[in-house]
């Protein structure tokens, strides 16, 4: 167990916090609690354009019921590990809180705006992204690029999904998704291989602006 957390780090830290918060939010009255889910830093974008920006990223850690936290956190040690282990900690920790926020940025400005949201599946989605872009960057290598379709299929299966799915915050996947794409971009190197300076920079250029823009439609 100890080292599997000294190998990744960073995820082993990331689905720590979702469990602790998961508990806490139990104890206060329930994850699945209205109440309890806005004091506990669910995205709710009333709250969000008076000030609460924080909640962009903090509804990346809080859990509506026990199934939606097994779940996600199953899903986020296998990606993560994946993820952590070819982009490196830091990286894999920026990719991963940058998509939280594209994510919820996106799904801010295209759900009604009393909906309450929140999970970890904008950060997945965008560890989904982040192994897209390895593919497209590692086309030469037949295993990165098997991987690399194989969780492209696995978006797309998601994505139809949440179609038919009622509740579920389809603009949200698709933010993290190309934020993490873009953020893994902008990133470069990963243990594989290197990302060229010219990707790194369209990459990062249209992230910061997409972001910007969501930012100013937001206001």
């Amino acid at each position: 167990m100890m080292k599997t957390i000294r190998k990744i780090p960073v995820t082993s830290l990331m689905i720590t916090i979702c469990i602790l918060v998961y508990l806490w939010m139990t104890f206060q009255g329930g994850s699945t609690n209205t109440t309890v889910l806005i004091h506990s830093g669910a995205k709710y974008t009333p709250l969000i354009l008076q000030g609460q920006w924080w909640r962009l990223l903090t509804a990346g850690f809080i859990h509506i019921g026990f199934q939606h936290l097994i779940i996600n956190m199953v899903t986020l040690y296998f990606i993560g590990m994946y993820v952590e282990e070819i982009y490196g900690h830091w990286q894999m920790l920026i990719i991963y809180l940058t998509s939280i926020l594209t994510g919820n940025l996106v799904s801010m400005l295209f759900q009604p705006l009393q909906n309450i949201s929140a999970g970890a599946s904008t950060g997945l989605f965008g560890l989904f992204g982040a192994f897209i872009m390895l593919g497209i960057v590692n086309r030469n290598n037949p295993l990165i690029r098997q991987m690399a379709k194989q969780f492209l299929i696995l978006v797309v299966f998601n994505i139809g999904a949440d179609l038919i799915m009622p509740g579920v915050d389809l603009a949200g996947h698709l933010g993290g998704l190309i934020g993490g794409f873009l953020c893994s971009g902008m990133c470069g190197s990963t243990k594989i291989s290197r990302i060229s300076l010219l990707k790194r920079f369209l990459s990062g250029t249209i992230l910061i602006v997409l972001i910007v823009i969501m930012f100013w439609r937001a206001l």
